[in-house]
């Protein structure tokens, strides 16, 4: 076979056969053929195939990676998800996934040119519905590489921890309702989705049915209303195994995959959720690969876009996440690392993937802090590798918070010990970057549609993605003057270790525990991990470096399946999960914990009301307390690395 570099076959195309599924609804498939360079005629031996199933139009995958792999070898089949583009059907999101890919996989592995075996890729929603068919078992189902992408939609990903992922609404305005069937057939439908500014909406928010450009589509406002309202582990949607892959381990293929992401992902958690339950559970192999990466970013080093968006792609040439650079190491040549995963799997070429290690990642925060030539913060890093995540020798320490706002491994022995602060809902703490995506509006112009199509307008990220300076200026979504650190806030808790004395590694899991109460019936806490940089020549005011987060909503602390509303006055213990991560505290910097109770746009307002989810539009200012006792002891617990 030649080289990842060679094309030894041309490619011929079967565009837009219609793939038909259980209930008689068909998908609009292209399909690309490895063909003899000298007559364009398909090449007769049965081959594998690799299937990638997308909601962002299917035709955009020709030179993505269509021809890329049919070149090589492969032939791979990309098509329209139910309800979108040239595919039959009503989309609701994820709800029709599990089985329309398993019908896919099965009726691939049936073709002439198939030789039984069927893999997937694929990125985002593209990962999403690669696990939702999984949960099915189809037959020929050979492997997977699952790239940024869900495993429980309650706890990590539409919802989290009883709290709302706003970027959705925001997906549902844009990419969603942007290129529906209806929009994409009625130049006013469109025009009316081209003129939404989604900052406009949140500021205004909670929408409510039937008040919204949403409207204009039933199908998509109901599933928008759906993960917006719903967050009872008994509502239906949170059984169906296309937002929940996790109820369906034991039922999951046993293929090899990989799960990659990147540590500034909106997937990170569910990445290293899904790897670490099926990598137990499962006999294939199982990978997990993670870079220093934002959500669809794609570095220098052949990198590509698995879900090629209908805008100009939200990706970086240069090796940064927000605004921090990683140095060359952080490059990946992806495509290429695919194509070895399949090459092995489903070639049995030995050479191309026998010394993966089971898990690689990128240790951030090596660096020497300087600012580069292009204004980032040089945070540098490396690869490392283990057999498991996380990496033996891994010794979950916890971290306390103390009165006097210091961080340390002493727990505390005072009695009695709190800090109260007022969260208003009408001045949450602004969203700098971090585990984001999706929160998106289209540019405003005066042109129509029909003049200025949307597939050729910009796109505004309004939250940033990535790692940043956790200060505010005129430029920060939601803040307003006095711009400034967040930590100078008053509804922001600061606890800080003394400046290290020799680095900190940590590489796995977060876990925090705030021990808090509230005045009213029902509140948020958060929690944030920062890397504070010391004062520099480039930094005087030092760095506050976001580092991972999560949030807890008062009646579903602990993951309750159901609402249960707090007392006010009780103490209560707010269990968060922010998103695994790799990262370097170099000598001189502080570990640094923030306690607050908003995170917007990231996650929805809690109004403190007791009311109904998202959409109470009353709100009060609640009285929140953070204990720091040796009975209630707040604490972020860190996954420490062996000193070498």
């Amino acid at each position: 076979m030649a080289s990842d570099s060679d094309q030894p076959y041309s490619v011929h195309a079967d565009l837009r056969v219609m793939v038909p599924t259980r209930d008689g609804t068909r998908l609009a498939t292209d399909i690309y053929r490895p063909a003899d360079p000298d007559t364009n005629e398909p090449i007769d031996e049965p081959r594998p195939v690799i299937l990638d199933r997308t909601p962002y139009d299917r035709t955009g995958g020709r030179l993505r990676h269509g021809e890329w792999y049919a070149s090589r070898g492969y032939v791979i089949a990309i098509q329209d998800v139910r309800g979108r583009f040239d595919s039959e059907g009503d989309f609701y999101i994820h709800k029709h996934e599990a089985e329309d890919g398993a019908d896919t996989v099965e009726w691939l592995a049936e073709r002439d040119y198939c030789d039984g075996q069927v893999a997937t890729l694929g990125t985002s929603y593209g990962a999403w519905v690669q696990n939702a068919l999984a949960t099915q078992d189809p037959d020929g189902l050979a492997g997977m590489f699952v790239n940024m992408g869900a495993a429980n939609g309650r706890k990590k990903t539409f919802r989290h921890n009883g709290a709302f992922e706003q970027r959705w609404l925001s997906w549902a305005l844009t990419l969603g309702a942007g290129f529906s069937h209806e929009a994409l057939r009625d130049p006013d439908v469109q025009q009316t989705f081209a003129d939404v500014d989604v900052r406009e909406v949140f500021e205004d928010g909670p929408i409510q049915r039937g008040e919204s450009a949403l409207a204009e589509l039933p199908g998509y406002e109901e599933w928008a209303f759906d993960i917006m309202t719903k967050a009872s582990a008994s509502d239906d949607i949170w059984q169906n195994p296309g937002f929940n892959f996790e109820r369906y381990y034991d039922d999951s293929a046993d293929v090899p995959t990989v799960y990659s992401g990147g540590w500034y992902d909106s997937y990170t958690g569910a990445t290293a959720d899904n790897y670490v339950g099926l990598s137990e559970a499962k006999e294939s192999d199982h990978y997990m690969l993670m870079g220093p990466w934002t959500h669809l970013a794609r570095l220098p080093g052949g990198h590509d876009h698995s879900e090629q968006l209908l805008f100009p792609p939200l990706t970086w040439e240069h090796p940064t996440a927000g605004d921090l650079a990683f140095g060359e190491d952080a490059t990946r040549k992806y495509r290429e690392t695919r194509k070895r995963f399949f090459d092995y799997y489903l070639r049995g070429e030995e050479n191309a993937w026998s010394d993966q290690p089971p898990v690689e990642y990128f240790m951030m925060g090596t660096g020497d802090g300087h600012q580069t030539e292009d204004g980032n913060l040089f945070h540098g890093g490396e690869w490392r590798t283990a057999e498991d995540w996380p990496p033996e020798g891994t010794e979950m320490t916890k971290f306390y918070a103390h009165g006097d706002g210091t961080l340390s491994t002493e727990k505390p022995t005072a009695s009695e010990s709190s800090t109260s602060y007022d969260f208003d809902p009408e001045n949450p703490v602004p969203t700098i970057g971090g585990n984001t995506s999706s929160y998106l509006t289209y540019e405003q112009r005066e042109e129509s549609v029909e003049a200025y199509p949307l597939g050729d307008r910009n796109i505004v990220d309004f939250a940033g993605r990535g790692g940043y300076d956790q200060r505010t200026d005129e430029d920060t979504y939601g803040a307003s003057a006095p711009y400034g650190p967040l930590s100078q806030r008053d509804d922001v808790l600061v606890y800080r270790t003394p400046p290290l004395e020799e680095a900190v590694e940590i590489a796995g899991p977060i876990r925090v525990r705030v021990f808090g109460e509230t005045d009213g019936p029902d509140t948020d806490f958060t929690a944030k991990l920062i890397d504070e940089y010391p004062e520099s020549e480039d930094y005087p005011d030092g760095y506050d470096l976001n580092i991972s987060d999560s949030i807890c909503r008062a009646r579903f602390r602990g993951y309750r399946d159901e609402p249960d509303l707090v007392e006010p006055g009780e103490v209560y213990e707010f269990y968060m999960e922010p998103y695994d991560t790799a990262n370097v505290f170099e000598a001189g910097h502080r570990i640094r914990l923030d306690i607050s109770s908003s995170n917007w746009p990231r996650f929805d307002v809690n109004p403190n009301t007791g009311g109904d989810l998202y959409t109470d539009d009353e709100s009060r200012v609640a009285e929140n307390t953070v204990h720091h006792s040796e009975t209630h002891p707040t604490h972020v617990e860190l996954p420490i690395q062996p000193r070498n």
